[in-house]
């Protein structure tokens, strides 16, 4: 189907694209990769009067460090995670689930920012954002402000955005050296969003887990956190008995929709089924 009719702006700044969406109001959409919003358009499930690209915005694109964390433009692709070296050394977790979003044609215009902001449970990234503990960077008409990941997703595409933000950067704690991580996804077919997924990032120490984080994605509203879960490993060797207890916790979470992926009690189990799996690869991973 072809969209509605627009306008189209293209800023150049930051500052230029903040006023133009409050100047615009209820009426303009910020555009990122366009991979989720262009194709509601053609629906006709979403008629903004217009949008505002933010491709034209340099300070939104690129990777850098800043004391302890890694810092990320919003409008960074999936196709520049994953060739990051920087990324690939401090946070490899990011190039691995990258690597499992959609295919090529659509990493290369599929950006970190969007996938993030836009509240589909579906989408990969915010889940492993809440596993890392990582902090959005957001303008808006008063000014700018941090949220934390864990406390950013409310509901199905609804996020602690208001009218006129625009997310203009990922700061992600840089985890420990020698940690284990994992990203592991069930899906029907490639491209496909995921029938569960699990996000581990853990450390050990004299053969006991030390420190550990888990998300899920698409078996709920939001992404999750499944903190209970993760506590349940600390401490442990990752024994049979301790992962059954910390999947046990993991499925107690979620609330999946029956799907043409699958019916809710489905899901729910290959949640665990990729927790355990996460578990063990980061553990197999990890360095004491």
């Amino acid at each position: 189907m072809i969209p509605a009719a627009f306008a189209y702006h293209r800023p150049t700044s930051v500052n230029d694209a903040v006023g133009l969406l409050a100047k615009l109001g209820d009426d303009g959409r910020a555009l990122a990769g366009g991979h989720s919003l262009i194709p509601m358009m053609k629906l006709r499930l979403a008629t903004p009067g217009n949008l505002v690209d933010l491709g034209g915005i340099a300070e939104l694109k690129g990777v850098r460090t800043d004391g302890g964390d890694v810092v990320i433009g919003a409008m960074t692709t999936q196709h520049d995670l994953i060739g990051a070296d920087l990324l690939s050394a401090k946070v490899p977790i990011l190039r691995e689930t990258s690597e499992q979003i959609a295919d090529p044609q659509v990493r290369y215009l599929g950006t970190l920012g969007g996938n993030v902001a836009n509240g589909d449970p579906g989408n990969d990234m915010p889940a492993v954002m809440m596993c890392l503990g990582a902090t959005y960077h957001v303008a808006g008409k008063s000014g700018e402000r941090r949220i934390a990941a864990r406390e950013f997703y409310q509901g199905a595409y609804f996020t602690a955005l208001e009218a006129g933000d625009v997310l203009t950067a990922i700061r992600i704690p840089v985890p420990a050296v020698g940690h284990g991580y994992a990203y592991e996804k069930l899906k029907r077919k490639i491209g496909d969003y995921a029938t569960a997924a699990a996000a581990v990032v853990l450390t050990m120490t004299g053969g006991r887990v030390a420190a550990c984080s888990i998300g899920l994605t698409n078996v709920a509203e939001t992404p999750l956190w499944a903190q209970e879960a993760a506590n349940i490993v600390i401490g442990s060797t990752l024994d049979p008995a301790t992962v059954k207890r910390a999947v046990a916790a993991a499925e107690a979470i979620t609330a999946p929709a029956a799907d043409a992926r699958g019916p809710a009690a489905y899901r729910t189990k290959m949640a665990g089924v990729m927790l355990a799996r996460a578990l063990a690869r980061a553990k197999s991973r990890a360095r004491s």
